[in-house]
């Protein structure tokens, strides 16, 4: 699988990851379907998981889920809550799931950012946390998120990013390219609705075998997205959203074409 790096000093990371925002909050029963959807995810090469306390239960069911192969994986959580100290047992409890070490460790919509960047760079000097970032769903928070990145104190962002979700095009990949800083792509199948557009011919005589390839070709074939993170759990689907990423990047005239017949 295909690698970039987070960042200008950061590790390499395998350019598809495994989000686990609504499919991985399962009761314990639900355990081995989560168990199932990591397994063929990482058999295809997915190292990156992706998860926050927003998503109920995903935390703690996907940090079973990694068991003995959590030295292996990029963790990237975040903090979702507006007070400190709520904010320090959220990581307490992500410390215990996954195995004592977050690798990156975001501010979930930019929740009082500045106040936990305060304590948060406290664990990365620590060692807990490996780097920082920030996260927002919204174009209306984007002036505030570019105020985060040019604080100097951010290694990485996550914003939606598919052909219908293109505001970060123009002002917060640019910004993240000039500091050097790694980009996460959320959303990129829109929450699933890009999917259920029907798959047109001269796509798939362009040799594309469906939506979710289109989607995630599209997505990478911006060199400054780093690690774009579709949600499954279909192992089948994840199996197939990873092997995505050892195909050949997409001319230009394709990914236009991607966009037009998406969006």
């Amino acid at each position: 699988m295909q690698a970039r790096r987070l960042g200008r000093d950061g590790p390499e990371l395998p350019v598809i990851g495994l989000g686990t925002w609504r499919v991985f909050d399962l009761p314990d029963s639900g355990q081995p379907d989560a168990d199932a959807v990591l397994e063929a995810a990482w058999a295809a090469g997915t190292r990156v998981v992706d998860s926050s306390p927003m998503y109920g239960r995903a935390e703690r069911i996907l940090g079973r889920a990694l068991g003995r192969r959590r030295g292996e994986a990029f963790v990237a959580t975040k903090i979702w809550t507006s007070d400190i100290d709520e904010g320090r047992g959220q990581l307490s409890d992500q410390l215990a799931w996954f195995g004592g070490r977050i690798d990156l460790l975001q501010v979930h919509n930019l929740a009082a950012w500045r106040d936990h960047l305060e304590w948060m760079e406290r664990e990365r000097d620590a060692g807990r946390v490996g780097r920082l970032g920030a996260t927002h769903y919204s174009p209306s928070a984007f002036d505030e998120l570019e105020t985060a990145m040019r604080s100097g104190r951010l290694d990485a962002i996550q914003v939606p990013w598919n052909p219908r979700e293109r505001a970060a095009e123009h002002r917060i990949l640019p910004l993240a390219a000039d500091l050097g800083l790694g980009v996460i792509a959320m959303r990129p199948f829109g929450e699933g609705g890009l999917l259920r557009r029907p798959f047109r011919r001269e796509l798939a005589e362009a040799g594309l075998a469906g939506w979710p390839e289109a989607l995630l070709r599209w997505c990478l074939a911006d060199p400054r997205i780093t690690v774009a993170i579709p949600a499954t759990i279909s192992p089948a689907h994840a199996a197939a959203n990873a092997l995505a990423a050892d195909a050949s990047p997409l001319d230009e005239d394709l990914r236009d074409r991607i966009a037009r017949l998406a969006a």
